[in-house]
């Protein structure tokens, strides 16, 4: 209302102001008279308006004012993480920000071996042997939800066979696994493939038939406890005879502390196993290579309606130098007969030649020797040494199985971290052998050699 009333006081004041002609007519006196007129009807109007907002309760318009700059755009931050990220680890790894990954995996040994034994021992699968020791091929990553996953395979042999095949669930130090993996024995069954010491693993992980198999575990993993336990069947690539539905329960305890740069690693695990509608077992490894099928010590197949067995496992690395062993006893539960104790073990020292270099250790386990100077940044990469005692005892109870020691040494050169060569040779000497020679002695030597050639990413 104030305003349309000023309007009408304003349109008024024009109405009795002087026409041009007229104001050309004025002397000074009378325009500057007629200024003064035009001021004070200003004021009154300013006047009048205020109180009219006073008796109608409305604020005085502000005061004009400049208009508010526009904020320039904020560029995007040069931090943030991206959707998907691609790192390189062997071969590369996807992770995506909401929590997925994806890596392929794989591995390729290629073995050659020769066997030195009496005559009439290896027969035809002695001399030298050529083998794809492993290939393996398949991936690994995570689920959102604390989701794992792991399928893979060795395409080696005419058949495909399957390795790990699970899916794991965690989210702190306790993790549940379902499917094909390794149940809980030895310090040396335990660690990969990839990073142990000698071409292949002591003998008594071969006799006692230690494999993945399809099972349930959990695993509680702390700063210096491991405890790992689960229930299991059979190999996933024996499951489908209607026989193979053994069972069997398995743990392991490992204190892991470390004491400045010193490792150490104390453990034990069991074993238990009801043999079910297959009641029979045989332990028979192979004599320290993997190219020829005899076994020189071997049980043969005996009547068994369940086995236990128990484990002590010892470790410490302290720089480049680590030393480790371990002893287990497999005992064959026979209804009507003694029970048979079979005793395996080993004692090993290592040293890791090149400075600055050693042997890692990682969750209960002995991890991948990476040059600190690899080949490709002009470095010698890593070279160790290593020497282990290996001993087998299959003879118990009324059954002579043979004993088996060997003295074994090999040489380790890692050129890059995913890449590395082995060569090993090992004394063997046997008493009581289940293969003679062709004199009928049962108490003899051998001698093999083995080079390995290795890659995985």
């Amino acid at each position: 209302m104030r305003h349309t009333l000023a309007a009408a006081l304003l349109a008024t004041s024009m109405f009795c102001m002087p026409t041009p002609a007229m104001a050309q007519a004025m002397s000074p006196e009378e325009a500057a008279s007629l200024r003064a007129e035009l001021a004070a009807l200003k004021a009154q109007v300013q006047t009048l308006e205020a109180r009219l907002d006073a008796a109608t309760g409305q604020p005085a318009p502000p005061p004009a004012s400049a208009p508010a700059p526009v904020p320039a755009p904020t560029p995007p931050s040069v931090t943030a993480k991206p959707a998907t990220e691609i790192a390189w680890k062997g071969a590369p790894e996807i992770k995506t920000a909401d929590g997925w990954s994806f890596k392929p995996r794989g591995r390729m040994q290629i073995d050659v071996t020769s066997i030195d034994a009496p005559a009439g021992v290896t027969g035809t699968h002695g001399g030298v042997g050529t083998e794809m020791r492993r290939l393996f091929l398949g991936v690994d990553g995570k689920i959102p939800g604390g989701f794992g996953y792991r399928v893979e395979a060795d395409l080696a042999n005419s058949a495909v066979e399957l390795t790990d095949v699970y899916l794991t669930y965690g989210t702190g130090p306790v993790t549940i696994t379902a499917g094909q993996h390794k149940p809980f024995w030895s310090l040396d069954e335990q660690t990969s493939d990839l990073f142990t010491t000698m071409m292949e693993r002591a003998a008594f992980t071969q006799a006692f038939g230690f494999e993945r198999r399809v099972g349930l575990s959990g695993q509680y993993r702390g700063k210096t406890l491991l405890v790992q336990g689960g229930v299991f069947g059979d190999n996933a690539n024996d499951l489908l005879a209607d026989s193979d539905n053994a069972v069997s329960v398995d743990g392991r305890v490992v204190w892991m502390p470390k004491f400045g740069d010193a490792q150490l690693h104390l453990g034990g695990s069991g074993h238990w196993r009801n043999i079910n509608d297959g009641p029979a077992v045989r332990y028979a490894p192979r004599p320290f290579i993997h190219t020829t099928n005899s076994r020189i010590v071997d049980t043969g197949t005996f009547t068994a309606s369940s086995e236990r067995g128990l484990g002590l496992e010892a470790a410490a690395m302290v720089g480049p130098f680590h030393v480790s062993g371990e002893g287990f006893w497999q005992t064959a539960r026979r209804p009507g007969f003694a029970d048979p104790t079979f005793f395996g073990g080993y004692a090993e020292i290592g040293y890791v030649l090149t400075g600055g270099d050693a042997r890692t250790y990682r969750d209960g386990n002995f991890d991948r020797l990476a040059p600190s100077r690899p080949v490709n940044a002009g470095g010698p990469g890593a070279i160790e040494l290593n020497a282990r005692y290996d001993y087998l005892d299959l003879n118990d109870a009324g059954i002579v199985g043979g004993r088996q020691r060997a003295i074994d040494v090999s040489v380790v050169w890692a050129p890059i971290a995913y890449v590395r060569f082995i060569a090993n040779y090992g004394h063997l000497m046997f008493d009581d052998a289940a293969i003679g020679t062709v004199t009928g002695d049962r108490n003899y030597s051998a001698d093999a050699f083995g080079f390995r050639t290795q890659i995985d990413f």
